[in-house]
């Protein structure tokens, strides 16, 4: 046979081999049939970043204690308050020891109270100095963000809020990059007493100007001083300055406080938080900031008289895009032209969904209410989202008190298991714990969460977000944590599940056949083999026919 046509078949067969080639190209990742093959998810190498859900750094906390005279009630909470920060928040800065003021990170001027003006044995004055913070900011020093607090595993987007004036690092300490327990969102709980004469000090410690605007909270246009009192963009305290805000309520009721520069922006990155006007009683020393943790340990005498406990639960969320231009430049100016001219308000999204800081499961640390059967709580509710939400509590129903700071007309509070709340509006609840059917149906840890269904996920990835739980005294361990769910548990304190690199039911081993991650297959070995040996023979090939051309050149 002529050599030419020995090629030209060569040349055919080397088509239909290339042909076969494409097809037997092994890939990295096998497409599931319609049956779901056993997957090789491996359980263990997966979930190497699982926390544990309670690192029980501080137990010591939880207990009830006298400290500087300050009754401090328990916690069972696996993150409480520190009781040090309570006392010094109960009697201020200037009645404490120095011993026990070293023990938080208060400044020496952050909180100071004096003048018994209407003689009932407390103090009337209240000075109040807050400065704003970064969370989870940018440095020069590195590409890591710094003054770090997680909202959820793994989850860090930026956050300006409002916290105490505080002294020492900004760090827990040398060897961290997180923030010290004083320095975490919310912006904290303010609380004052009705008819006091309150001064609240803003020190601009940012590179942004802001202002502190009391919302619902009764007060004059002006200062003593013919100044700005109400906190409105055109008399913004820019940085490295002071002003300060005066007012003495006549009102009593759950309030708010927050940045009126760039509204939006600015509140949306956590500049906000609750002021609560308590009622005038006798000897009643309130505790002016509630940090961190929604139970107040130290409940004012008019509480007492009615509630066996009391909570604050705020709530707000984050757009990522607008946190995440903060983490992504260092110059203020940068920062102001892309988050105020180029970032599109109307285009934004709401990403992360948040009690009182964390998002699910970090609310099981400090955002649980935790109670025992027949009892009556007092509930401060704030909606400091950018959408309403609809907070529903699975196993109760509970009563509106007050909305907005006004009393509900008697006869006229209602008593239901969701309830609408408006962005910045507050509603006052009424949690009892009675098993008669209706206020309670018994002993558990019952979910309360924003019935929005956006509101229960972390970036789209559920359960997350704003979920809390009511757990009774008999569910929870020592740490605080539910009792039982230690499956879930060890799924959802994980970085991967929240990263969206887990499958939702992949850590279930009876199911996970069935409800991993589909495609995960063993190699398919008689394919790479098969590929191989083709390749080869099509290389072979062209030498043979590189071999005939070059003869027939001779």
């Amino acid at each position: 046979m002529p050599k030419k046509y020995i090629i030209l078949l060569i040349l055919i067969l080397i088509a239909a081999l290339t042909t076969a080639v494409i097809f037997l190209v092994p890939s990295a990742v096998e497409t599931a049939g319609i049956d779901a093959p056993a997957t090789v998810y491996g359980h263990g190498e997966e979930t190497s970043s699982v926390e544990k859900p309670c690192s029980n750094e501080h137990p010591e906390w939880r207990a009830a204690q006298v400290i500087e005279g300050v009754n401090i009630e328990a916690s069972s909470l696996c993150e409480p308050d520190n009781p040090f920060d309570v006392a010094v928040a109960v009697k201020g800065t200037n009645n404490v020891s120095m011993a026990t003021l070293m023990q938080t990170h208060f400044a020496q001027d952050a909180l100071t109270m004096s003048d018994d003006v209407d003689g009932d044995g407390d103090p009337d004055v209240i000075r109040i100095k807050l400065e704003v913070v970064e969370l989870n900011g940018a440095t020069p020093d590195d590409k890591l963000p710094i003054n770090t607090f997680d909202i959820a595993p793994g989850i860090q987007p930026a956050l300006w809020v409002f916290a105490p004036k505080s002294s020492g690092m900004a760090l827990k300490n040398f060897n961290s990059r997180v923030a010290n327990p004083l320095l975490r969102a919310p912006s904290p709980v303010i609380r004052v007493e009705q008819g006091d004469k309150v001064y609240i000090t803003l020190e601009n410690t940012h590179y942004l100007p802001h202002t502190i605007h009391l919302h619902g909270v009764d007060h004059p246009w002006m200062n003593s001083e013919g100044m700005d009192n109400d906190g409105m963009e055109e008399h913004a305290v820019f940085p490295g300055k002071q002003h300060t805000y005066e007012i003495q309520p006549r009102h009593t009721g759950t309030m708010l406080y927050h940045c009126h520069v760039q509204t939006a922006q600015h509140l949306g990155m956590g500049m906000a938080g609750m002021f609560i006007i308590e009622e005038n009683r006798p000897n009643n020393w309130v505790q002016t900031f509630n940090i961190g943790a929604g139970q107040v340990r130290h409940p004012t005498a008019a509480v007492k008289e009615k509630f066996s406990q009391e909570y604050d639960l705020h709530y707000q969320s984050v757009d990522k895009s607008l946190a995440k231009i903060v983490q992504e430049a260092n110059d203020p100016r940068l920062i102001a032209e892309r988050m105020t001219r180029q970032h599109n308000l109307t285009e934004s999204h709401e990403n992360y969904f948040m009690l009182n800081g964390h998002s699910f499961p970090y609310t099981l640390r400090d955002g649980s209410v935790i109670a025992d059967e027949n009892e009556t709580i007092k509930l401060h509710v704030a909606n400091l989202q950018k959408s309403a939400m609809a907070l529903h509590p699975h196993g109760h129903k509970v009563t509106a008190l007050a909305y907005d700071g006004v009393d509900a007309p008697v006869g006229l509070s209602v008593t239901r298991d969701v309830f609408d709340i408006a962005p910045a509006q507050r509603v006052d609840l009424e949690l009892q714990t009675k098993n008669d059917g209706l206020h309670s149906y018994g002993a558990g840890a019952w979910m309360f969460h924003d019935h929005v269904p956006t509101g229960a996920t972390t970036d789209g990835i559920e359960p997350g977000g704003n979920i809390g739980l009511i757990i009774y005294k008999s569910l929870v361990d020592e740490q605080g944590m539910p009792k039982g769910h230690l499956e879930m548990l060890d799924q959802v304190f994980s970085k991967d599940y929240y990263a969206k690199k887990v499958a939702v039911w992949g850590g279930n081993k009876e199911f996970a056949p069935l409800l991993g991650d589909a495609g995960l297959l063993r190699p398919n070995y008689l394919r790479i083999i098969l590929f191989g040996l083709v390749a080869g023979l099509i290389i072979g090939l062209l030498l043979v026919v590189s071999r005939l051309l070059k003869r027939k050149s001779l």
